[in-house]
């Protein structure tokens, strides 16, 4: 077996266990796993719900007190950075690798994605590679983020453009989810 098709073997073993792990219904049994043996950097008091898919989640971190909500994509091939008191409302898709338009291969490119600490992904949004989420900045449900979104302001749509700001945002603690996860 060569190295590649060894690595490409490895990866799809993590992806596998990642996948598997994230349908288990005892959230400190997912997030251990991700932890300590897929060696996932997350916060005190983030949560990740169930039905979530995690590439490569070695290169993934995730601030303290985030949530992460059921069935999102954290596509970590690329890299990704969410800080602390994120939301990501459900089916949330971060994705850090995509094809290349001008390839005649079909090549691949990659970029990391950030988001700063109190940014509100709502549901069914989706980050595209390259794509930086400033502090305290809101993607309304079903955007497709393909460029930078400033702090505090809110952005909607396909692609997302600019909506609103929010002149009077106040920090705030996501804390530890009272329901079932």
């Amino acid at each position: 077996m060569s190295i590649v098709s060894f690595r490409r073997f490895a990866d799809g073993l993590h992806l596998v266990v990642a996948r598997n792990v994230m349908r288990l219904p005892s959230h400190l049994i997912r997030r251990s796993t991700l932890r300590y043996v897929l060696q996932m950097d997350i916060g005190r008091d983030s949560w990740l719900y169930s039905g979530t898919e995690i590439r490569m989640p070695w290169r993934i971190t995730i601030g303290e007190g985030t949530i992460i909500g059921f069935d999102c994509v954290l596509d970590g091939r690329g890299g990704i950075h969410i800080g602390d008191h994120v939301n990501f409302s459900s089916n949330v898709q971060v994705w850090t690798r995509q094809h290349s338009l001008d390839s005649a291969s079909f090549d691949a490119e990659e970029a990391p994605v950030v988001v700063e600490d109190y940014a509100w992904i709502s549901a069914r949004a989706t980050l595209l590679p390259g794509v930086h989420v400033g502090r305290g900045a809101v993607v309304a449900a079903g955007s497709v983020v393909t460029s930078d979104v400033a702090s505090g302001t809110v952005v909607g749509g396909v692609p997302a453009k600019l909506i609103a700001t929010r002149p009077h945002f106040v920090p705030y603690s996501l804390g530890n989810p009272s329901y079932f996860v």
